[in-house]
């Protein structure tokens, strides 16, 4: 890797991108600490302090802004919100499939209409915030012009965040969109580290704090490792195509695979469990539950904070739930980005076929069959991943630990996406040809 990153500054264009991301994501860490106008800090960290966990997750993929309400406080979430919902709508609505099949004209078309909907959607939820906060002290002067300064200023920030990375995208390097993610979740990683040293360290005698290093390390190293093989790993399904006669010539009878990723759905059931499970919370917060009652006990019961809490077992039926639907939505969400008929009639009219299997229907069923299998192996691995940041910080009483396991899956699948980025632009920039031999 670092070889890679080495061997690119020396390439001007790449070197150039490099550096004009840098600057991108240094203006957007500025733009993280300008405060919206009118709003009281003192009652957001209140909110925060009783929200628990609940609001951790939001609070790191917006890189703390949110927690200090800053112009960017809303950050990229509806542009990704915005994206999942074209995505969905791209299955469902046949003209829309038809732009996503049309070419770069077509996906130019749907990529506008997501940006119309980013900016509604961050409307939307600024309006939410200032109207439903502002009624509770969130807005020092609680009256119309404060509230519509403070929903321009979260919109306009949000429509800024869509436009710096798609400008990363353009002139920089990999996704502009993922590396802005990347970029405020790495940002709230010092805050977590003070927490660990708080907890672990800090007071603690030498020998003690030194094995709780090594094992916070491990740990750390570990999980990081295991991301790594969870998010590579794939089933390649082999494929013959038939020889056939082009003119004079026999082409075809070549061998190749179809790559079944073991992760297909990525990080998105956890966002979207995540998501549901927190909501609840959320609103909690805004009505001020009394907890004491049925409705406050099952909202703690939806709430990470309780789950595996040695002195509060009972509050863990949550956390069955949220396996249950992380398993849900990885079916869901790989029963949409992936087609198993779609990919059996194309091999079909290309003369391709898996050994063993017949063309058409069979090949789809075959398909399918292997695809629920890896997909419940991914599921598991992901319910991994994110249960064990949960119990950790039940165990040992640690809160707003927002280095998840979310957000490491996010944070190497970015990376890793960002390097093999730099290394095709490498490859391209390095590639002779035959007309250099």
């Amino acid at each position: 890797m670092f070889q890679t990153i080495r061997n690119a500054f020396k390439v001007k264009e790449i070197r150039k991108g490099i550096l004009y991301t840098f600057m991108m994501l240094v203006v957007i860490r500025f733009g993280s600490q300008l405060p919206t106008p009118g709003v009281d800090p003192t009652y957001l960290k209140r909110f925060f302090d009783q929200a628990g966990d609940a609001l951790g997750f939001l609070n790191a993929v917006t890189g703390s802004s949110f927690e200090n309400m800053s112009v960017l406080a809303l950050s990229i979430t509806p542009y990704i919100t915005s994206s999942i919902i074209m995505q969905l709508l791209t299955i469902a609505i046949p003209k829309l499939e038809e732009m996503q099949k049309d070419g770069e004209d077509g996906r130019r078309k749907i990529l506008e209409y997501t940006r119309y909907v980013t900016v509604a959607l961050a409307l939307l939820q600024s309006s939410a915030m200032a109207i439903g906060f502002g009624r509770q002290g969130f807005l020092i002067d609680y009256n119309a012009w404060s509230i519509i300064v403070a929903i321009c200023s979260m919109t306009a920030g949000s429509a800024f965040l869509m436009w710096c990375g798609e400008q990363i995208t353009e002139h920089g390097v990999g996704n502009g969109i993922s590396i802005v993610l990347l970029f405020n979740i790495i940002s709230s990683v010092p805050n977590d580290g003070v927490t660990l040293f708080t907890r672990f360290i800090r007071g603690k005698k030498v020998p003690v704090a030194a094995v709780s290093v090594i094992i916070i390390a491990a740990i750390i190293f570990a999980m990081v490792v295991y991301v790594i093989i969870l998010n590579d790993a794939e089933r390649r399904i082999p494929v013959q195509y038939s020889k056939k006669m082009q003119g004079r010539k026999m082409v075809g009878g070549q061998s190749s695979h179809i790559p079944l990723k073991v992760n297909t759905s990525g990080v998105m059931p956890v966002i979207f469990a995540s998501s549901i499970m927190s909501f609840p919370v959320i609103i909690g917060q805004f009505l001020n539950v009394d907890y004491s009652t049925i409705g406050g006990k099952i909202l703690m019961v939806l709430s990470s904070s309780n789950w595996l809490v040695p002195e509060r077992p009972v509050y863990s039926i949550g956390l069955v739930i949220y396996i249950v639907l992380l398993i849900l939505f990885a079916y869901f969400y790989t029963s949409i980005t992936f087609n198993p008929l779609e990919i059996a009639n194309n091999m079909k009219k290309q003369g391709g076929f898996i050994p063993g299997i017949r063309p058409g229907k069979p090949t789809s069923d075959y398909l399918n069959k292997i695809l629920n299998y890896i997909v419940f192996i991914g599921a598991v691995g992901l319910t991994v991943v994110a249960i064990l940041p949960i119990a950790f910080s039940g165990m040992f009483s640690i809160t707003r630990i927002s280095f998840s396991g979310t957000s490491l899956i996010i944070i190497v699948s970015v990376i890793l996406e960002t390097i093999k980025s730099i290394e095709s632009k490498m490859l391209v920039r390095n590639y002779r040809g035959f007309l250099n031999d």
